[in-house]
């Protein structure tokens, strides 16, 4: 029964281990939380447990029998999430290489432990003792990585600017991974050599240490990646901002040109009467209609989205986009107003571009904003399109570039953050809809 129970006890590191991986990417489940734990534990419950039985029955070290299992297990984790494979990788494989680390310190404890036990040859597993020890150091590991998991690690997972570091951070823990298999003694005996013994637990501490550090040192990297790309943002809308300003100017300059020339209109037009010519009338009003600016000067009393509307109504202008919108927002908001520009910035660009590959007959964007019972902000925005539209996993893709549509999914995590609800849905006859609720 206690050979069963060692090579158990070794696999039974495999939830704490799955625990941890899920906490940084909680938001992205495809599941319930509860409905995930109701058939996952007990798969995950049954592994350590066959795995165990199988190891001791075919007298083979733990690690056999878990590297074939990994790829499995990695796959389950990552269809039970809603992001990308080099993230759920990435995540998966750090996890594991911290274990695979605190796996070195308590074989070396083993050691210890042992050492007055005349052992003979290699052992296959740890004693119960040292079995023992390291699943309780990688529950602490877990429960105080815990918060960190939950709130620097997600805003890493989450963070769009910090998608490029994904494609190579998990040849990190893949190398310390390495590193720890390599540091395996071929025989028991050659730990009690010299110093080796005390060197080895000296090593499998300063790897645990240098990694963590990698971690901490890839948190502050993404850290700071978010606050330029925030900057950088700012500096976006202030410079809408600067062309609405300009922009309000030379249609103010044009309302002041106008009302001076007024007087002579009506003088020209006042001779135009007396002389009974209606055409010449008719003639003169069209043109001086169409020297009218038809500049659209307000959109709302919020100044940051009256500036983002001005910027994009002035494209669609521009683009022969008929572009209506109703927007009811006062003054201040209580919401983060750089995150709702973005999300109007996000709408109303993607629309832009997709009313521009249309027939200009069907050419049309439609937007609608206002608040709803003083705490709720509902956003409505239509366009055309040509009828093509890329999905996969139920994920719109860029028609741009490969992958994923990073304006929607922008839009998406922005509204998750703010407890909100969205949907996109588009029609047959070309009618792409996007529906956001926010909380304000």
């Amino acid at each position: 029964m206690t050979d069963i129970l060692r090579p158990v006890l070794e696999l039974f590191v495999i939830i704490p281990g799955i625990l941890l991986a899920y906490l940084p990417v909680k938001n992205y489940l495809r599941q319930t939380p509860l409905k995930l734990t109701a058939w996952l534990l007990p798969l995950l419950l049954g592994i350590c447990i066959l795995g165990g039985a199988v190891c001791c029955a075919l007298q083979i070290p733990t690690r056999w029998f878990l590297f074939p299992l990994l790829p499995v297990i990695m796959l389950i984790y990552h269809k039970t999430l809603k992001i990308s494979v080099w993230k759920s990788v990435s995540v998966f494989l750090a996890v594991f290489a911290v274990f695979t680390c605190v796996k070195s310190l308590s074989r070396a404890v083993n050691a210890l432990m042992t050492a007055d036990l005349h052992i003979t040859g290699n052992e296959l597993w740890l004693h119960t003792g040292a079995g023992i020890f390291y699943n309780v150091i990688c529950l602490l590991f877990v429960l105080a990585a815990w918060y960190p998991a939950c709130h620097c690690v997600q805003t890493m997972v989450t963070d769009e600017n910090f998608a490029q570091t994904w494609y190579v951070f998990w040849i990190l823990p893949v190398i310390f991974i390495g590193v720890n298999l390599f540091m395996i003694p071929k025989h028991r005996s050659t730990l009690y050599t010299g110093r080796i013994l005390q060197c080895y637990i000296v090593f499998s501490l300063v790897l645990l240490i240098i990694l963590l550090l990698f971690y901490v040192l890839f948190l502050m990297m993404a850290v700071s990646l978010n606050k330029n790309a925030r900057l950088q943002q700012e500096n976006h809308f202030l410079s809408l901002q600067q062309e609405r300003y300009e922009n309000l100017c030379m249609a103010i300059e044009e309302a002041r040109q106008a009302r001076h020339d007024i007087r002579h209109h009506f003088v020209q037009l006042s001779s135009l009467a007396e002389q009974g010519d209606i055409e010449k009338i008719r003639k003169y009003l069209s043109a001086a209609t169409g020297k009218i600016s038809g500049y659209n000067l307000h959109f709302c009393e919020n100044q940051a989205v009256d500036s983002v509307f001005g910027y994009y109504s002035t494209i669609a202008e521009r683009e022969n986009i008929p572009f209506h919108a109703l927007v009811s927002l006062p003054a201040d908001l209580s919401i983060d107003e750089i995150n709702l520009c973005l999300v109007f910035s996000n709408l109303l660009e993607n629309a832009i571009q997709a009313s521009v590959k249309t027939a200009p007959a069907r050419r049309k964007i439609n937007v609608e904003v206002y608040p709803h019972h003083n705490h709720l902000l509902l956003i409505h925005v239509e366009n055309t399109f040509d009828g093509k539209i890329q999905q996969k996993n139920n994920i719109f893709q860029s028609s741009k570039r490969s992958g994923n549509g990073i304006g929607i999914e922008s839009v998406r995590h922005i509204t998750d953050k703010n407890g909100g609800a969205c949907d996109f849905t588009y029609k047959e006859d070309g009618i792409f809809s996007a529906k956001i609720m926010l909380r304000i």
